[in-house]
């Protein structure tokens, strides 16, 4: 009979015979990452929302302070050039959106955020010290390549410092000084500019700016990176320029520089489309995309991202045409017209401190966010040539009443449901798409309010309506004011849409949390 015996084991101290080639490896531990006290959190949640207002402001302040600013660098031609002072930082905020987000996920949302500000501060520095307008432009430009991250990476690290289970979190006050500050910013432009040097309006962001870096340095303790792949793709991150640069600028000058038919602005049409295409394809087959597609896939954030689009589009897109219809239609001049945006900004702030007392989910917000928008615009279409300006102010309250709603519950919304790899690429995608809608809107909105004004009225241009005698002053009045009211109900059936995207959005619990500061996450 034969036995078999079972091989004894290697001893101890003998290596195995036939070794693996390649033995896996454990990744090492991390300690536990020190815990931000409450005081930390919230100091760290008041230099957020300080940064969003510096980087707000900083939009619309040069808007009060461009008559001074021209005078000073170039009297004889620099009203050429003013639109650009908006434009291109505008431009720049908008391009860099979506590589700031994987930026925050490839390197951690507090290194991105820090380099932001100093990019800004940099700009800022640079716009105050400019001796030509061409300078200025182009520092502007400089500048806004740094409020790009201050209006989106600053929400990616609120998102970090809000607690878990907090399903509104410091994100939504966010919107609300967002709101104020947008009301806020010709008024401080109009201070500096009429009592003091036009170039302070820059450089009063720099000791902000050090406060809140070294505030930053010495609260904030987050995780280093949500994704565990840092390569960026810059090939995508350049085309997204290309064509967000491309649909920007023939939105700023269709229907203004150029006529819509014109070979240059369907040359920037065609490069948009063709930009768009490459840089879809880019995302569907590199292995590292900067705004993944899978993002689109989940039902509930393609709604989010089209509910802050619409929202952006109403607002953005009705306020500059709002602006025209105080100062054309009814005598009021640049400085009292901003003022009237104050009584929106009250509306956000109420909005805000009733809303987080309220024991409302994410859906019903949203859904009373973008009904009371469209209430209120579908008021605002309404309004005629001697409606009573309180009125008008009343209707802009309720307007301000609903975007309090949204503005920061959607972004915390589509934060929460996103996978905590994506965290960053979700966030700064949201806002990448308020921006371009926002920008659509003003373009599309105009073309309808300039052939409605045509349809109506033999004067050439709205622009020539202060000009004219008596005798066809006021019927040019009616047919603007007629087309204002078109640009309003055009508003109001956007928020209507939005209303069902808001509905669609079903309560749901987070995807995951983000990291929490006292993980043993590494931090910074």
């Amino acid at each position: 009979m034969t036995t078999t015996q079972a091989s004894a084991p290697n001893p101890p101290n003998n290596p195995p015979k036939n070794p693996p080639k390649n033995p896996p490896t454990v990744p090492p531990t991390n300690p536990p990452a020190p815990a931000m006290t409450e005081f930390q959190r919230r100091t760290g949640t008041v230099l957020c929302l300080l940064t969003m207002v510096l980087a707000i402001l900083d939009q619309n302040i040069v808007s009060a302070a461009i008559v001074p600013i021209v005078r000073d660098l170039d009297p004889v031609h620099g009203v050429d050039h003013v639109a650009w002072l908006v434009a291109a930082f505008s431009l720049a905020a908008s391009v860099v959106l979506p590589l700031y987000g994987r930026l925050c996920d490839a390197f951690g949302a507090k290194r991105v955020y820090l380099a932001a500000i100093v990019f800004f501060l940099v700009g800022s520095v640079l716009c105050g010290m400019a001796r030509s307008m061409t300078q200025l432009i182009a520092f502007r430009a400089v500048q806004g390549i740094g409020a790009g991250g201050l209006m989106s990476v600053t929400m990616v690290v609120m998102a970090h410092l809000r607690k878990p289970g907090d399903k509104a979190g410091p994100s939504a006050l966010a919107g609300i000084l967002g709101g104020s500050g947008m009301a806020l910013g010709p008024f401080v432009g109009g201070l500096f500019a009429d009592h003091g040097n036009w170039r302070m309006i820059f450089f009063v962001n720099v000791p902000l700016g050090v406060l809140i870096i070294a505030g930053a340095l010495w609260t904030l303790r987050l995780p280093r990176a949500t994704a565990t792949e840092t390569r960026i793709d810059f090939v995508g991150a350049a085309l997204v320029a290309v064509f967000a640069s491309a649909l920007l600028l023939a939105c700023q000058w269709g229907g203004t520089e150029y006529a819509w038919d014109s070979v240059t602005i369907l040359a920037l049409l065609v490069a948009a489309v063709v930009g768009l295409a490459l840089f879809v394809y880019r995302q569907a087959t590199v292995a590292v995309p900067i705004l993944p597609l899978s993002l689109f896939r989940d039902a509930y954030i393609r709604n989010g991202f089209l509910l802050q689009g619409l929202t952006g589009a109403g607002m953005l897109g009705t306020m500059v045409y709002l602006m025209m219809y105080l100062q054309l239609a009814r005598g009021v001049d640049a400085t009292h017209a901003g003022s009237y945006l104050a009584f929106m900004a009250v509306g956000m702030m109420v909005a805000g401190i009733v809303g987080t007392r309220l024991p409302w989910r994410t859906r019903t917000g949203l859904m009373v966010g973008t009904a009371l928008g469209a209430v209120a615009f579908a008021g605002l279409a309404l309004l005629g040539t001697d409606t009573s300006l309180w009125v008008l102010r009343g209707e802009l309250l309720v307007l301000g009443l609903g975007f309090g709603q949204l503005v920061g519950r959607a972004i915390v919304a589509v934060q929460q449901a996103a996978p905590r790899e994506h965290l960053g690429v979700a966030t700064t995608g949201i806002r990448f798409f308020q921006s371009l809608t926002g920008t659509l809107s003003v373009a599309l909105f105009g073309t309808l309010l300039g052939r409605a004004f045509a349809a109506k009225s033999d004067v050439g241009d709205i622009s020539a309506i202060p000009r004219l005698e008596p005798s066809r002053h006021a019927d040019a009045v009616a047919a603007f004011v007629s087309g204002v009211d078109l640009v309003f109900a055009g508003a109001a059936g956007l928020m209507v849409v939005a209303v069902v995207c808001a509905w669609r959005m079903r309560d749901r619990e987070p995807a995951a949390e983000p990291v929490a500061t006292g993980s043993s996450a590494p931090v910074r």
